[in-house]
């Protein structure tokens, strides 16, 4: 196993042909957009590149996965990650590949080092920055490119609000617009709309809040009860974990989705103070991510499972 920068992964994937990009479990806008952004990118070189087809993405992200997936029988020659931190982030169908990746790319502080070469910067805020330094080295960021691209940068820091948001990410931005694309679009899509369906279950989920910690640490809880009295679906719960942190004192979120009965998606969301670091929380569940934002799934009944958050909280906290 080797690191290298972009410039060394671009030269990479130069070499390589029929390359298939794998993206996480339950796929947001930074995995999405650097898999489409990189498979257009390699396609402008003449290349074979497909994503393979991820049963989990929703609406909103598969706008820019739609073009890219691969064909049923599709057999790789290479295959690159981008945006997986984990072993346990392969659905079902990429698992097989997870031995034969060829190159990973990641930004996140709990990658566990696999793949033959690995791309990894955790100073990013989002994937999306790293892949477009490799796609800046491939050739033309063309509108095709930096479309997905900006969605991907632009998702990962909550519309450049999160505290990972640097002058990088702004100059990745800046970069992005300057080809012409509609931001606009992507922003209103991501950011500015909502269905009647998730304004339900956003006030089910405030007016449900557990508070913990003197006020400083919040439970929200999507049950499926509650996702089947509201008829939502994947598509509703977009960044539904970004609501905890709107909550004025709260430092410490915890919103927990209930994928199926006593299986519980843990999404930790921390503040910029520093008191909980939600990478090591995470980690202690058996989970990942970034210092501010991570993740792990829990098994048990829902008492249990927030008795283990607790826990897992009160062991990492400073005061």
């Amino acid at each position: 196993m080797s690191r290298v920068s972009p410039g060394e992964a671009a030269t990479l994937l130069r070499q390589k042909d029929n390359i298939l990009i794998l993206t996480h479990r339950r796929p947001d806008g930074d995995t999405t957009g650097c898999a489409a952004a990189l498979c257009q990118a390699l396609r402008q070189l003449g290349k074979t590149a497909f994503l393979l087809q991820n049963p989990d993405i929703t609406e909103i992200n598969a706008v820019y996965a739609g073009p890219c997936w691969a064909p049923e029988g599709f057999a790789p020659e290479f295959v690159v990650s981008v945006d997986i931190a984990a072993k346990s982030l392969f659905f079902p169908a990429a698992e097989p590949y997870f031995d034969q990746i060829g190159l990973a790319v990641d930004h996140h502080p709990s990658f566990e080092g696999f793949g033959a070469v690995q791309c990894v910067d955790d100073s990013c805020a989002a994937c999306g920055e790293i892949v477009y330094e490799i796609c800046r080295e491939l050739g033309e960021i063309t509108k095709e490119v930096a479309l997905p691209l900006y969605a991907a940068v632009a998702t990962d820091t909550g519309c450049f609000v999160y505290a990972n948001t640097t002058a990088n990410t702004h100059r990745v931005a800046a970069a992005l617009l300057d080809t012409g694309i509609d931001y606009f679009a992507v922003n209103k899509r991501h950011f500015r709309t909502k269905t009647r369906r998730r304004i339900a279950i956003e006030a089910a989920l405030l007016g449900e809040a557990e508070f913990f910690q003197e006020g400083r640490g919040v439970f929200l809880t999507v049950p499926l009860e509650l996702m089947e009295r509201v008829g939502a679906t994947e598509n509703d719960l977009e960044d539904i974990s970004s609501l905890a942190g709107m909550i004025e004192g709260v430092d410490c979120g915890a919103v927990l989705r209930e994928l199926r009965p006593a299986e519980w998606k843990l999404s930790l969301r921390t503040g910029a103070n520093g008191r909980v670091n939600a990478t090591r929380v995470c980690r202690l569940l058996g989970g990942g991510g970034h210092v501010m934002a991570a993740g792990a799934t829990l098994r048990g009944p829902l008492d249990q499972v927030k008795e283990q958050v607790l826990a897992a909280i009160d062991q990492v906290k400073r005061d």
